[in-house]
């Protein structure tokens, strides 16, 4: 009784899987004698305090450097270099992403668990919080040399940002509304919007969008914490979109079978 009901964990055997809130001990007692082995989870928040807490951090963080705080820079370098076009674009774009995840959070998606521990929110945040200061500090830098290509690449690498933040937000809206024939539910199919399409490639084509946005905005600002934070997340993207994909196989595998996880032939 000491503990709150979320930070409760029940098994019905030694590591096995935890218990939803959902079930009811009467439907898995097979006789008058049931034995449940409690782990206490430790400190817990919602998902939705996790995302937000993750999410708003950089927004904010970014834009702390992208004025040029006196405490970060030396006024007299920010005074006399000017800025090149591509920090401002640099700054919308990366405020623009940050931004449609937190209204996602707040109006799209859907989570199947309500809440995760804090330490799992303590590491995202270090991370996020961390590469976003890394990352801010050299594209706002007095110093900063735009990229070599010149306005066609950060033309085209702006382009394609634009259009994998579009396609991760209809896909995210796609998956937030998957259709349901009776009580089965059906793996997402495209529809219409052309956005919707890489779903006939990958099972998770979010992540495929994710990874495309980061890779546009390192080709864009022509900097090196944004390549490594883009190849982190390439890695990480990939273990979560296998872990995903076999899931989706058990439930959908008619639908999923020849789809890749996240890049087609690659992944």
């Amino acid at each position: 009784p000491q503990w709150y009901p979320s930070r409760v964990g029940l098994q019905l055997e030694r590591n096995g899987p935890y218990l939803k809130d959902s079930i009811n001990i009467q439907s898995l007692a097979v006789s008058s004698i049931i034995t449940l082995y409690f782990t206490d989870l430790g400190q817990q928040v919602s998902w939705t305090t996790f995302f937000l807490t993750e999410y708003t951090g950089p927004l904010l963080i970014y834009l702390l450097f992208y004025i040029r705080l006196s405490t970060i820079y030396d006024q007299v370098e920010s005074t006399k270099n000017f800025r090149h076009p591509v920090v401002h674009l640099a700054c919308f774009c990366h405020c623009l992403h940050y931004i449609r995840r937190l209204l996602e959070i707040l109006f799209v998606h859907k989570f199947s668990g309500e809440h995760t521990p804090l330490k799992n929110m303590i590491k995202g945040c270090a991370f996020y919080w961390g590469f976003t200061s890394w990352i801010a500090y050299y594209i706002n830098h007095p110093r900063y040399t735009p990229p070599s290509f010149g306005h066609k690449q950060v033309s085209f690498a702006a382009l394609a940002f634009l259009m994998c933040e579009a396609g991760n937000h209809f896909i995210n809206v796609a998956l937030a509304h998957q259709n349901h024939s009776g009580s089965k539910a059906c793996f997402p199919s495209p529809t219409y919007n052309p956005f919707t399409w890489l779903f006939l490639l990958v099972s998770c084509p979010n992540y495929t969008y994710e990874i495309g946005s980061w890779i546009s905005f390192t080709v864009m600002t022509q900097t090196l914490p944004a390549g490594i934070f883009a190849f982190l997340m390439v890695i990480q993207m990939s273990l979560w979109a296998q872990k995903k994909h076999k899931l989706y196989l058990k439930r959908f595998y008619p639908e999923v079978r020849r789809k890749a996880a996240m890049i087609p032939i690659i992944f």
